[in-house]
């Protein structure tokens, strides 16, 4: 049985459903906040509201991409699960530096360390809790990979090797994703089970064309943010149905900010992949087929795990 593994424990990949791919429901604190305090996502109430208002219209699973000591309260991402039904597929990993102190403990772990900590969070338990990680989550720099990123994305291969996990990228500003790929597959990554995130604020035919090349899924989350402009999500979804490879799209909203949750006042809120943005895809030609493959079938596919090296599930 191919499984997909969240919060609240493994479940059939069948049974995932309509899914965004890349989200935040939980940034609790941290040198994110610090940063950026639009960013506190603290209130669980509040996003049990607005997660319900989507399900409403369809939505099943979320994968959060918020990782270790990055605002991650797994706890509270439990809680959103079993009080809305949703499946949540929890992370481990590392982000970008600049959401971590100069100090922090990662600073000083090899990659054989940051590899045993991945791997503990995804078979044993996140924070010393039951709830067991779902996908690695790592964050390339500009152009790729950085010599801090390096390490990480060497762990990350590691822990998928050992455990089957998924793997989910930040791709800075939408670039950097080949040369991510490059990397993951020097450390034996099936490209299959690696999701590359953001790269449709770049709406280049040739780099997407190349990002399916290597076999990956690429994850569009900027369908909302376009205001004026031409929707260059909207423009790549219609590339890469012509070009027979919507079968490697997933998507999702990556809406870390209060102002985009309705719950908090903003807008356009959770629903709007299952809602506005539905109807104008369907307007475009994206028709309901299209569509379950985009939220259904190829999500079913990009988390669920792999068979371990030595087969150990």
């Amino acid at each position: 049985m191919s499984f997909v593994r969240t919060v609240l424990g493994d479940i059939d990949a069948a049974d995932l459903g309509a899914t965004y791919a890349h989200e935040h429901l939980v940034i609790d604190g941290g040198r994110p906040v610090e940063l950026f305090p639009d960013f506190l996502l603290a209130d669980v109430d509040r996003m049990i509201d607005e997660v319900r208002a989507a399900t409403a219209i369809g939505l099943r699973a979320v994968v959060d991409a918020m990782p270790i000591d990055a605002g991650r309260n797994v706890h509270k991402l439990a809680e959103i699960s079993r009080r809305t039904g949703v499946h949540v597929i929890a992370p481990t990993g590392m982000h970008h530096a600049r959401y971590y102190p100069d100090d922090h403990w990662s600073t000083r772990a090899s990659e054989d360390e940051l590899a045993a900590t991945f791997v503990r969070e995804v078979t044993d338990g996140i924070d010393a809790s039951n709830h067991r990680a779902g996908v690695v989550k790592i964050a390339g720099s500009d152009g790729g990979p950085s010599a801090r990123d390096t390490p990480i994305f060497a762990a990350a291969a590691n822990a998928h090797l050992q455990t089957g996990v998924p793997i989910l990228t930040h791709c800075e500003a939408g670039g950097g994703g080949l040369e991510q790929m490059l990397l993951l597959a020097d450390h034996g990554v099936d490209p299959g089970h690696v999701v590359l995130s953001h790269v449709d604020k770049v709406v280049d035919r040739a780099y997407h064309r190349e990002l399916l090349a290597t076999g990956a899924f690429l994850e569009y989350d900027q369908a909302f943010r376009w205001g004026d402009a031409a929707n260059g999500t909207l423009a790549l979804l219609g590339w890469a149905v012509e070009d027979g490879r919507r079968d490697r799209i997933v998507l999702g909203m990556d809406a870390a900010r209060r102002g985009y949750y309705r719950a908090y006042g903003g807008q356009p809120g959770l629903g709007f992949l299952l809602g506005a943005f539905s109807e104008t895809m369907a307007a475009a030609g994206l028709d309901e087929r299209i569509q379950r493959g985009l939220f259904v079938d190829n999500p079913a596919r990009a988390f669920s795990f792999a068979t371990p090296e030595g087969g150990r599930g």
